[in-house]
């Protein structure tokens, strides 16, 4: 299979425009929901969602799943919609596809290769369950999931050690690339990455592979048959190591051939920390491009001072930016819900390098989010392994402190910023503590230092804030560009005096470099 072309960005479409038109919905209003957000920007492939274990938009699928009435209205309208459409005569896959490639982009089929979201249902509760994701397939078959093998919110995924669970999620990939002129198909492993009993994942790697594999000589078949590329993608870990933990093997799969465009990616959440420079070194002398990817945003991470709509811009860029300067052919972005304008800026600018030159930027050590109660627990725990935020500040013998890592892109002799500005977010502080931190070795002094607001709901719910301390303290310090080289850079936090009255810790949640270039 020839190189993909360079697609700047690749768009995951996992939204579901048919329910953002009031019934009946026109198919050019649904063709406009869906493209809005791309038309005119850097996107070049459009992934568009299929759905999980029953693809959605196939006309009997549709017909058979969704039932005579409905439990509200939001539900009612995405249903009829789409409904209605078939009832026309109209196919929203084939003018979906139709309407991508009279705008300069490929299409292509992406599969959730083991989607679960049925929020913590275990398989003992799916008899008197009435969740609409449950296929009778899955309900008959308990002994096809995975349970209490692996963390309780994904107790319903299938095992894909089983075969009889991999014949099934073949025979749906073949129908649905059959169907259509799809530029590709997507094996979007990474919703969600728990495909086996966590024991046995790496030994099991095989049947994935033999997976992939079956895959990749479908792709072959179609392309011959229609005379043009069919390439395959795949949303991996963004960790090799972890890979061969959930029982991707990423070395066989590119040696092999059997993927032309690699998407390293959280299993829930934005990797902000993907191995892109390994995953380049891998693919070196193939064809196989790597798409480091985003999801909805970058949890766990202050808002405060920029808020959290313009800090998430800054912060895409930044790590867009680092991903460029590790050798990454483009972008992936998915689960962005956008109409025309929510994203137009990024979408503009996070496709090249170039464009991304002179932005301004939040540059952040890397965040462990982990959730452990409630919705989404454990989701998390196999991405983003070396966050060093949030990490307490312990006495220790000799003084020291944790170690935060900032990756820095941008050439800043050459692109000079108006500001450089250090920020350390300290929560649990107390006006007399004192710490140390050092960039890159050297003492930070003279620190600013600021209190974050206090999120008191009812203080705070008219935007009338009532107290001035708070628990949360932000120092800073502006840096000079000549110690901001590109590259890495090392940030220590070390305790030097807690009030001894206060049990707990001091704690630094977020550590950043904000570069602007505007004033």
């Amino acid at each position: 299979m020839p190189r993909p072309p360079d697609y700047g960005i690749i768009y995951n479409w996992d939204g579901a425009p048919h329910s953002y038109s009031e019934y009946p919905q026109t198919m050019e209003q649904f063709l406009d929901k869906a493209y809005a957000v791309m038309q005119d920007t850097q996107v070049g492939a459009h992934f568009w969602s299929v759905g999980g274990e029953v693809e959605r938009w196939r006309k009997d699928d549709v017909a058979e799943r969704e039932p005579k009435t409905y439990g509200g209205a939001r539900h009612f309208t995405g249903a009829e919609n789409l409904l209605a459409m078939y009832e026309r005569g109209e196919d929203p896959h084939e003018a979906m596809i139709t309407r991508g490639h009279e705008l300069g982009m490929h299409v292509y089929a992406s599969v959730r290769m083991n989607d679960n979201h049925f929020s913590g249902l275990q398989p003992e509760d799916m008899a008197r369950s009435k969740h609409r994701g449950l296929t009778q397939f899955r309900r008959d078959h308990p002994e096809y999931l995975i349970g209490d093998r692996t963390t309780e919110w994904f107790a319903l995924s299938y095992d894909f050690s089983i075969a009889e669970v991999r014949q099934r999620r073949f025979d749906s990939i073949v129908e649905t690339c059959n169907l259509y002129d799809w530029d590709g198909v997507e094996l979007d492993w990474q919703r969600h990455a728990f495909h086996f009993d966590e024991d046995y994942a790496y030994r099991f790697r095989y049947t994935l592979t033999d997976l992939q594999r079956a895959v990749r000589r479908l792709a072959d078949e179609i392309s011959e048959r229609r005379g043009k590329p069919f390439y395959v993608a795949a949303r991996v870990n963004g960790y090799l190591e972890m890979c061969a933990n959930i029982g991707y093997d990423i070395p066989t799969w590119v040696d092999e051939g059997l993927v032309d465009i690699l998407i390293p990616a959280g299993g829930a959440a934005s990797e902000t920390e993907a191995e892109v420079a390994k995953f380049k070194e891998l693919c070196e002398g193939t064809d196989v491009v790597v798409y480091p990817g985003f999801d909805s945003g970058i949890p766990g991470v202050s808002p405060y001072p920029e808020g959290g709509y313009v800090k998430d811009q800054m912060m895409t860029r930044a790590i867009s930016a680092r991903h460029y300067a590790q050798g990454a052919d483009g972008i992936y972005v998915f689960n962005w819900h956008a109409n025309g304008a929510t994203r137009r800026d990024l979408l503009s600018t996070i496709g090249s390098p170039e464009t991304l030159r002179q932005t301004d930027k939040v540059y952040a050590a890397t965040n462990r989010h982990i959730v452990y109660e409630g919705d989404w627990r454990g989701a998390y725990r196999k991405d983003r392994l070396r966050g060093t935020v949030p990490v307490p500040l312990r006495e220790t013998i000799t003084g020291d402190g944790p170690m935060m890592i900032i990756e820095v892109a941008d050439d800043l002799n050459t692109d000079v910023p108006s500001s450089l500005e250090l920020r350390v977010r300290l929560q649990d502080w107390l006006k007399g503590d004192e710490v140390r931190i050092e960039w890159d070795g050297d003492e930070v002094t003279d620190l600013d230092w600021k209190y974050e607001n206090v999120n008191d709901p009812y203080a705070n719910q008219f935007a009338s804030p009532v107290s001035d301390v708070s628990d949360v303290v932000w120092l800073s310090k502006f840096l000079s560009v000549d110690v901001v080289t590109p590259g890495t850079h090392q940030v220590k936090v070390a305790l030097v005096t807690r009030n001894p009255l206060i049990e707990s810790d001091i704690v630094v949640t977020d550590v950043e470099l904000v570069v602007r270039f505007a004033d």
